[in-house]
């Protein structure tokens, strides 16, 4: 069977299925966005990502302080969809010889921007030779109180569906830059073609049209890990009673949530968050924004559930939506449209080995 064919958490599954823990330090191991590990008065977190040059980014378009940044909320935001508090981080890389110091340098700034900015501690990791371009290891190392962590598997019928932020906006961020890339490429083409010195020394200084957009740019190239949410919850004395964020697209991620917690769940068109620029742009390139914003990925926001009892203080909760609620298994798992026609939803997000 191909690879592609499986999926990453079909694969992950695949490979997986047969492996139990024989640690009693180890809690919860593999399915949920963190390992849970025990040494103490205090559970430790520990999550961990690669990010592959031409896989999961593309150096036409994101500079290296934007990508170090990049790539250390996406690990510091899996700390935090479980409720906890990211404490150390670890970072292996391997490269290519077309870096330069000056790169790397650039890099470790973006790096050391995220963490600061949630006081995380860069560790430790290891540097290697890479004959295809940039591979970015990190782990991520948190920690939670024992009756704080939230998984996947927590969600009770009747529970509020609830996301905060908006969706969308990173996945219309890459639609525009993959655009503009194709616009520069074919215009030094045409002049390679017609031996157009004077229009490939022009092409040197194109601008690509980013004008009104800079919110989608902002969004794909430099996420935010939504640990005010966590602040904002607890304020509120609401302990959500499952958790994930949104790395994979809105649809796949309550389809983990809900196959976990042996549930399904009615999501609202209507309620969905979208930006003013999100829904622009994907007019624009005539594509449908309800899709962009259940599929799209790299939204990087909390998506969580939370008891009915919760509906008042949720209600009054700035920058969070409440988009659905979770039903009994047998109900299945749907979207409901705008004319309240039922739709069931499916795992169309990013898949990184198709």
């Amino acid at each position: 069977m191909e690879i592609a064919k499986l999926g990453e958490f079909g694969l992950i599954n695949h490979l997986t299925k047969d492996i139990k823990p024989e640690n009693e330090t180890t809690k919860y191991g593999i399915g949920d966005d963190c390992a849970v590990l025990n040494y103490g008065d205090k559970e430790t977190l520990v999550t961990s990502d690669m990010l592959m040059e031409g896989v999961h980014f593309d150096r036409t378009y994101i500079d290296m302080q934007h990508l170090g940044y990049k790539a250390a909320m996406v690990n510091i935001s899996d700390i935090f969809a479980m409720n906890g508090t990211p404490r150390q981080m670890i970072v292996n890389i391997a490269l290519s010889k077309s870096f330069t110091v000056e790169d790397i340098e650039m890099f470790y700034a973006g790096l050391r921007m995220a963490c600061e900015k949630w006081k995380v501690d860069i560790v430790g990791g290891d540097t290697t030779s890479s004959y295809t371009g940039m591979a970015i290891s990190i782990t991520c190392i948190g920690e939670g109180e024992k009756d704080n962590i939230v998984y996947r598997n927590g969600a009770k019928d009747t529970d509020l569906i609830c996301v905060s932020g908006d969706l969308g906006a990173a996945y219309m961020g890459l639609q525009l830059l993959e655009r503009e890339k194709s616009v520069y490429y074919q215009q030094v083409d045409e002049a390679r073609k017609r031996n157009d010195r004077k229009a490939l020394e022009e092409l040197s200084h194109f601008q690509p049209e980013f004008a009104g957009k800079e919110y989608l740019l902002q969004r794909q190239l430099k996420p935010e890990a939504r640990g005010d949410i966590l602040d904002k919850l607890k304020a509120f004395n609401i302990r959500p009673t499952a958790m994930i964020d949104i790395s994979d697209g809105l649809s796949s991620e309550i389809m983990h949530i809900c196959k976990q917690s042996e549930c399904g769940c009615r999501i609202y068109e209507k309620n969905l968050p979208i930006d003013y620029q999100t829904a622009v742009m994907a007019e624009e390139m005539n594509m449908n924004v309800t899709t962009c914003a259940m599929n799209g990925g790299e939204d990087y926001e909390l998506l969580f559930t939370v008891p009915i009892g919760d509906y008042a203080k949720i209600e009054d909760m700035e920058d969070v939506r409440i988009i659905g609620h979770i039903t009994k298994k047998e109900l299945g798992m749907m979207l409901i449209t705008r004319d309240n026609s039922e739709f069931e939803l499916k795992a169309q997000g990013w898949n990184p080995l198709a």
